[in-house]
């Protein structure tokens, strides 16, 4: 029997879960268990707690374990033809719509925050502080908010109390009522790559610029500060694409299946396993945690 056929047991269909299916599944459960460690780690150390770069990449694997719980479950409603009530549709709408954006948004705020520590050292220690940290989290939040939004009024000023009671099969494009719709939230999103893009290139500059000019232990930290950067810029560009996604899909309907599979697994799936290694690998005060924890604390530096 093919894997991606259908068969009958007790008179309701009964889909094969397929080799994709399953792909997805085992990465996800990777990724989970990787971050559920860093995360772990983060909170039995008060050096990472108290550090802005660190609460910032806690929040980065705290909202792609959401964002990708989340989107793996509606993978497999949508795959056996599962259906909801369109409340709960939207609060999981809500909720991805948002977290969308706050990993990309983050990855900029890093960005800014080693631009800081190296072009200006000196302030560094005043504004890059816990409770600075909680703020720039909330701002990060309420910025990512606002394309949901902007749908969601449109949305709501366009469909009668009586549409959420039905049940469908939860999918992000069902709150898109009008092709116009689309170009404003396209317009939303290129708005934020833009700017997320220009933050990216200036701080990759100046922090070069820096790089030339500085001498012994302070070059080897401005160097491994723009790889850093260089990193964050090659992640950001991977996620920032997943908003061009529902138009790569549009734009190539024959293949629809197929390009969406892709397109999930390489701009969703990837730019979010690229954190543990960008911070919790390359970061040698973090890495030497790990290593202790995962030893049980027979490692000794």
């Amino acid at each position: 029997m093919s894997l991606n056929s259908s068969a009958s047991g007790g008179g309701f269909p009964v889909k094969i879960i397929n080799d994709r299916i399953i792909i997805v599944q085992v990465s996800i459960a990777v990724f989970l268990s990787i971050n559920f460690f860093l995360i772990s780690t983060f909170f039995r150390r008060d050096v990472f707690y108290n550090t802005m770069r660190y609460i910032l990449f806690a929040e980065t694997l705290l909202s792609d374990c959401l964002f990708l719980i989340l989107t793996d479950s509606l993978l497999i409603l949508s795959f056996f033809g599962c259906t909801m009530q369109m409340w709960l549709c939207l609060f999981i709408y809500i909720i991805l719509s948002v977290y969308s954006f706050v990993t990309p948004i983050t990855l900029t705020a890093m960005t800014l925050e080693r631009y800081v520590a190296i072009c200006m050292p000196l302030r560094h220690a005043e504004l890059c502080t816990p409770h600075g940290a909680l703020q720039l989290i909330l701002i990060i939040h309420s910025i990512s908010a606002v394309s949901c939004i902007v749908i969601l009024s449109i949305f709501f000023a366009a469909v009668s109390p009586t549409y959420f009671t039905q049940s469908t099969i939860c999918s992000a494009e069902m709150f898109i009522l009008f092709s116009w719709q689309r170009h404003l939230r396209s317009a939303i999103s290129q708005f934020y790559f833009l700017i997320m893009v220009i933050i990216i290139v200036i701080s990759y500059v100046k922090i070069l610029k820096v790089a030339k000019t500085a001498s012994g232990e302070n070059k080897k930290s401005t160097r491994k500060g723009l790889r850093t950067v260089t990193l964050h810029g090659f992640q950001l560009q991977l996620g920032l694409i997943q908003l061009w996604c529902p138009f790569i899909e549009a734009a190539v309907l024959t293949l629809y299946v197929n390009i969406r599979y892709f397109n999930y697994v390489m701009f969703f799936l990837a730019p979010r396993c690229l954190s543990p290694l960008i911070y919790g690998l390359r970061d040698e005060l973090f890495f030497q945690a790990l290593k202790y924890f995962a030893l049980c604390g027979l490692h000794r530096k």
